[in-house]
């Protein structure tokens, strides 16, 4: 359950999906109650939409830092259409490659 507003969206990333790199956006919000499941083989990204934000996530192996990936949040493959013009972005988050679709 969000505990602030956010809008979040994920796009499926493997080559089989026939919704490949397409992405679909939602708004979640403490009223809601709503909480966003995000399959394996999804890339997901989220954009906090008040100050004082916290995000909460539920993984399906234990966290290991160096096993992470990442898509830049402009990245053209996907073209998301983030609602909030305002960005604060994470260094790490700044410095993902952009997506390969022939790799996948």
């Amino acid at each position: 359950m969000a505990t602030s507003r956010r809008s979040t969206c994920c796009s499926p990333t493997g080559h089989d999906s026939p919704t490949y790199c397409a992405w679909v956006g939602f708004r979640l919000d403490p009223e809601s109650g709503r909480a966003l499941y995000v399959p394996e083989g999804c890339a997901h990204g989220f954009q906090t939409l008040e100050d004082e934000s916290d995000v909460t996530y539920m993984i399906s192996t234990p966290y290991a830092p160096e096993s992470a990936a990442g898509v830049r949040w402009d990245d053209a493959a996907f073209g998301i259409d983030w609602p909030a013009a305002e960005r604060v972005i994470g260094e790490r988050d700044r410095g993902w490659l952009d997506f390969e679709p022939e790799r996948g």
